[in-house]
């Protein structure tokens, strides 16, 4: 197992998913499944040792954690199929823990006055109002170039992304078709991002340098990328400031989409500025609140609609109306 686990690293994962994943998939496989599974022979993996795994690891880790691992494995196994090396995946026989399902922090419209109010005056003020506004995830942004912000257009083009591996900080393609897109801007957003602009510009003067299209929107003082790790600590302190209890940065990725879906924004819309890969995506990630958009829908549709009224007249109800014998009934 310890060399097909390398091999679908080396020959799948690390040319199809980010570098985010396959550190994430590495990690799983280096610490948890070769070390309880290495010395197995592929051929020679069965279910009842991959369910043994499960209830070992249940023990000490979280169901989610396993779930995670489950994954991992899953899909290696998967790889390993479509080559032939298997002719069926083991992992499908099996029962991988249910993790439960994370309740999603969103903030309300009033949180969210709260969240920039307190963030006016940091120097993450711009990205934070930008996350909000647009719905891109961290990555997305902290990739972000001027030559990617079009503010006659009203549109932003996500075309880069910034992470960290190994304490570096590295800038990548988006991984995914649906990841690379062009998201529409709010007007208070473009009318937002060309004053900050005016700032950068003014900053980079006094730096004896011109801003120029290939520079970063969200960048340091010295125009270097920022961290994702000091924006997320930044962010913390920020919403602690706020009082906003258990809320991560990711979090006002979801807030842009609850707070445009209560708005009447369509799911399809809403899939496609997030950049998931599918509208059931998105619907699945935030049904509890396209299920709470029930009963206002049906508000709106009340309205919409006339009054019902009774298509029979009175005497067409006396016809309706069956005969009954009441000598009948009595006898």
């Amino acid at each position: 197992m310890t060399e097909h686990l390398h091999q679908w690293l080396e020959g799948y994962v690390k040319t199809n998913c980010s570098q985010r994943t396959l550190d994430g998939y590495q990690s799983i496989i280096e610490r948890h499944l070769i070390p309880a599974l290495g010395n197995i022979q592929l051929k020679q993996l069965h279910p009842q040792a991959i369910q043994a795994y499960y209830g070992n690891a249940c023990e000490k880790l979280s169901a989610r954690t396993v779930h995670h691992q489950h994954r991992v494995l899953f899909e290696s196994l998967k790889y390993a199929v479509r080559q032939g090396y298997l002719g069926r995946n083991p992992a499908e026989l099996v029962d991988p823990p249910s993790p439960r399902k994370k309740v999603m922090r969103t903030l309300t419209r009033d949180e969210v006055e709260v969240l920039f109010k307190k963030a006016q005056g940091n120097y993450y003020y711009p990205v934070i109002y930008t996350a909000v506004s647009a719905g891109l995830r961290q990555a997305e942004l902290l990739g972000l170039r001027w030559r990617d912000i079009d503010l006659d257009m009203c549109s932003i083009s996500v075309s880069q992304v910034l992470y960290k591996r190994r304490g570096v900080c590295q800038f990548k393609e988006p991984k995914t078709e649906h990841s690379r897109r062009r998201v529409a801007m709010t007007p208070k957003l473009a009318l937002f991002l060309r004053g900050y602009r005016v700032d950068r510009e003014l900053l980079y003067l006094e730096l004896g340098k011109q801003l120029t299209l290939d520079d970063l929107v969200f960048a340091s003082h010295e125009g270097e990328p920022i961290d994702p790790c000091v924006l997320t600590h930044a962010f913390t302190r920020t919403a602690r400031q706020a009082e906003l209890k258990g809320v991560r940065f990711h979090d006002l990725r979801h807030t842009f989409a609850s707070l445009s879906l209560l708005q009447g924004a369509k799911p399809k819309v809403i899939s496609e500025a997030l950049g998931h890969s599918s509208v059931a995506f998105t619907m699945d990630v935030y049904s509890h609140i396209i299920e709470g958009m029930q009963e206002e829908a049906m508000a709106l549709l009340n309205e919409v609609l006339p009054a019902g009224k009774n298509g029979v007249s009175q005497q067409n109800n006396a016809n309706l109306t069956p005969k009954v014998d009441i000598t009948a009934l009595v006898n």
